[in-house]
């Protein structure tokens, strides 16, 4: 495999945590928690630029689609259940059985890789959509990892990207509260000095060759405990719409 933007201390972090990704309660319950809001966001943006009816039994049938840093496929499945061509793809060999099991038991047809961004650019794989969440704050070289998932949009295509942002808010809340106080992720599964700010992030994927064209916030509330999305509010969890031109 090539791996030049793959950071392995960070590989071996969710290798360890692979057999977790469909328990709810698990190590992955913030992603659970937040994976409506971030279904909610990524379909509307689909459907905006391929133009499709969201209300429609299978609107995104015929879009070829790559899920980059799949994990257990908790984007995957939903995505494949909309009529996507899915591809799974994933640094982490272990998260692949774990995601290819969950997919055959819900009768879904997920092409699930153990392959990094540049392994599919060797190959000359070009998606319609590609879903980049959470994975640029874990890579060794950002830009080479976003100019890699710029190959592999086809011209017109669409990247939705997610991260964190770093300021001394993110790391309250995304480093001591979720890791140390809550405890719902492992400690040490986020380094603050790798969260990138919007404008970082912006500046990134331009200089990657894509065009952005949205950013959102997703905030916790923790009075309702639930995830919303935010116009204004990108100040710990946000997330980028961007296109190849």
């Amino acid at each position: 495999m090539t791996v030049s933007t793959i950071d392995t201390k960070e590989v071996a972090k969710f290798e360890e945590m692979a057999a977790e990704w469909w328990d709810p309660h698990g190590k992955f319950k913030p992603l659970h928690m937040l994976n409506p809001c971030r279904l909610d966001y990524i379909t509307a943006q689909i459907a905006a630029e391929f133009d499709r009816d969201l209300s429609a039994p299978r609107p995104f049938a015929g879009l070829k689609l790559l899920d980059i840093g799949c994990g257990g496929g908790l984007l995957s499945e939903p995505m494949a259940r909309l009529g996507a061509d899915v591809t799974g793809a994933d640094a982490a060999a272990r998260n692949i059985p774990v995601a290819q099991i969950h997919a055959a038991q819900q009768g879904l047809e997920i092409d699930y890789r153990h392959a990094t961004a540049e392994d599919l650019v060797a190959e000359a794989a070009q998606f319609d959509a590609v879903l980049n969440m959470e994975v640029v704050e874990h890579v060794a070289d950002p830009l080479a990892y976003l100019t890699a998932c710029h190959d592999l949009l086809t011209p017109g295509g669409l990247m939705v990207c997610s991260t964190l942002n770093r300021n001394p808010k993110s790391y309250v809340m995304a480093i001591i509260g979720a890791e140390y106080v809550m405890r719902w992720l492992p400690r040490g599964t986020h380094e603050w000095s790798k969260f990138i700010t919007p404008d970082e992030l912006y500046d990134l994927l331009r200089q990657a060759g894509l065009d952005p064209v949205d950013r959102k916030g997703f905030v916790f509330d923790k009075l309702r405990w639930s995830w919303s999305i935010s116009d204004r509010d990108l100040s710990v969890n946000y997330v980028t719409s961007s296109v190849r031109r």
